[in-house]
């Protein structure tokens, strides 16, 4: 990844939006093996911890995003390992911190698309991930993410979910139109009435 990641940033989250990211989209499940049971269509999981949880009771997510790190620390070993025995085809995007970058967005839009389970490995922080996932994911599947110190967020994506998630990346700052050409053209900028 030699590219520089500052000049690929398309949306980046203002100060004054962190605090819409405090609430869950979602019910909050603590165990894998409970939550797993709830997934009926493709499983996108944003974070090191969340998918370590369900590669350890062996069902590989569809999509992982991953960083290495969780609340700002090193993953332990354990966690490392089993993300790096993971079947799944590995991809590589450049993400920095509290921002969208025009490799993460591509490679999660082309992680969605694939045929096979994919682990995306972000140089940078995949926290935001969880809002494009949501914005163009399959009516039904369902994205995982960390709530820190509280358990694993499960949301169903259907249109009012896809809906909060769209006007959430609507609010960040950056090139939207850019950023809906690299989720596809019909993902996330609300057109309004014709």
């Amino acid at each position: 990844m030699d590219a520089d990641p500052e000049a690929e940033i398309v949306l980046s989250l203002p100060d004054a939006l962190r605090g819409a990211f405090k609430d869950p989209l979602g019910p909050i499940e603590t165990d894998a093996e409970v939550l797993v049971g709830d997934v009926v269509g493709p499983l996108i999981t944003v974070g090191d911890v969340v998918t370590y949880h369900f590669e350890r009771i062996g069902h590989t997510p569809d999509v992982a995003v991953v960083d290495g790190l969780t609340e700002r620390d090193t993953v332990e070993d354990d966690v490392a390992r089993t993300l790096e025995a993971s079947d799944a085809r590995r991809r590589e995007a450049n993400n920095p911190a509290a921002t969208l970058s025009e490799s993460m967005l591509r490679t999660l839009r082309e992680a969605l698309e694939a045929a096979e389970p994919t682990v995306i490995d972000v140089d940078g922080e995949e926290d935001l991930v969880t809002l494009p996932a949501i914005a163009i994911a399959p009516e039904g599947a369902s994205v995982v993410y960390g709530q820190p110190g509280e358990g694993m967020v499960h949301v169903r994506v259907d249109e009012e979910v896809r809906e909060r998630a769209r006007g959430l990346l609507e609010r960040m700052d950056g090139d939207h139109e850019r950023a809906r050409e690299l989720l596809g053209a019909e993902s996330f900028v609300n057109e309004g009435p014709e």
